[in-house]
């Protein structure tokens, strides 16, 4: 489950339960030894701030466990809750001084940090980092086009069973199983935090979650724990097929 990957922070990379999906993927032996020599471990409670938009931001990592959210603040104070980091997420960018968003911690959080500088020479030097991180990138933007569309089209039926689908996916992702059988993976935001990165009201997301779980597209153990019977029912209530693009 996203919320409850069991993670020792004195591990090497060889053992990280991310690995196969993180920036260092593609890493050999070698190289992961580099890489357990520049990085450490952080955590953070629920709610902390990870780092402040406009701060300088001197390391680079991925989430191991839990989710953060990347947050921006208008002039007037307003906030907009504009990305989720997910287990195996990249936070930071290498060559950029300062964080673009806040990046505040939805649950609690473990991070793998590696120290910007020498992360930086090692991408120059290692190919297979640079293209890892590529492909995170280009995996990221493509997943930011799609959010536009469940944004602007979607009805909020169809908001919500979307954010399941990806946080399903996700969970299957990281336990190495496919998507067929039954699915069950722990909600890893509140409802308050999907009405804030879905732009729907907290009354409307409860009732979407009431109505998909009354027609048994979910099933519900208190507020948290999501068991999908069909994950194909699950793809036509978010208005999408089954590789994963919208229904013509």
């Amino acid at each position: 489950m996203l919320t409850d990957l069991k993670i020792s922070t004195n591990h090497g990379c060889g053992e990280c339960p991310i690995r196969h999906r993180a920036v260092c993927a593609r890493c050999d032996a070698d190289e992961l030894e580099q890489l357990d020599e520049i990085k450490y471990y952080r955590s953070f409670e629920a709610g902390q701030t990870v780092v402040w938009a406009g701060d300088r931001m001197d390391f680079v990592g991925s989430v191991v466990s839990g989710v953060a959210a990347l947050t921006q603040t208008m002039e007037d104070g307003r906030t907009q809750m504009v990305g989720l980091l997910l287990p195996s997420d990249f936070a930071g960018r290498p060559g950029r001084d300062t964080a673009a968003y806040d990046v505040v911690a939805t649950t609690d959080l473990v991070m793998c940090c590696f120290r910007k500088k020498p992360f930086e020479k090692m991408m120059a030097e290692t190919p297979h980092i640079a293209q890892r991180l590529l492909q995170m990138t280009l995996d990221e933007l493509d997943a930011a086009r799609e959010w536009m569309l469940v944004l602007g089209r979607k009805t909020a039926r169809e908001k919500i069973a979307s954010l399941l689908v990806i946080i399903a996916r996700r969970d299957a992702s990281l336990q190495l199983h496919g998507m067929v059988g039954e699915l069950k993976f722990t909600l890893p935001l509140t409802r308050e935090a999907m009405a804030d990165y879905l732009g729907l009201t907290l009354e409307t997301v409860s009732r979407q979650i009431s109505a998909l779980k009354r027609d048994k597209v979910i099933l519900l153990e208190g507020k948290r724990i999501i068991t999908i019977p069909n994950f194909t029912r699950l793809l036509e209530e978010a208005g999408d097929d089954n590789d994963g693009g919208m229904l013509a």
